[in-house]
């Protein structure tokens, strides 16, 4: 059965003006702009190509304090490109950078590594990461390691967890 995240719920002060920063400005589409009575509205915006939407308003979503909501991340295959809209839009966005080291070879260097950072005008913070090729499921590969590696690592006495190297095995029984 897949599980599947469609609806994630951003706490903005002005509702207005949140949606005029991610339509106009960051590039989501409008799905629907919902007004119920004097109290309740809800906007749900939805960034191209994405099975995920985020929703903003009141009455009818959780109370959260506005700028709370932290790490939230987008993908993209290519984050300089991603970066160079955002700015003619007028967003500000952090310079690309790199985080770490990708664990396999990848066809561009930014490649699971590449991040760009913005904050909506509330202070909920965003991140941009490039992936352009991700590595397609078979029986000897698992999470891009091949599984020849990880088999070896568990042979050294190193944890695996979830198809990744993470450290050595604890002695004791």
């Amino acid at each position: 059965m897949d599980w599947t995240l469609e609806v994630v719920v951003v706490p903005v002060s002005d509702i207005d003006r949140a949606v005029a920063f991610y339509a106009d400005q960051v590039g989501f589409h409008i799905d629907h702009d919902t007004t119920i009575g004097d109290e309740a509205r809800i906007v749900q915006l939805t960034p191209p190509g994405s099975g995920c939407s985020i929703v903003i308003g009141r009455g009818v979503v959780p109370e959260m304090a506005p700028g709370t909501l932290k790490g939230l991340q987008l993908v993209v295959p290519d984050v300089e490109a991603a970066r160079d809209e955002l700015v003619s839009r007028g967003v500000d966005v952090s310079d690309v950078t790199v985080l770490g080291q990708s664990p396999t070879p990848m066809p561009h260097p930014l490649d699971n590594v590449g991040f760009i950072f913005f904050d909506d005008p509330d202070g909920n913070s965003w991140a941009v990461q490039q992936i352009s090729t991700r590595a397609k499921p078979s029986d000897d590969v698992v999470y891009g390691y091949p599984t020849g590696d990880l088999l070896d690592a568990e042979e050294r006495g190193e944890v695996v967890l979830g198809g990744c190297v993470v450290g050595d095995r604890p002695e004791g029984p």
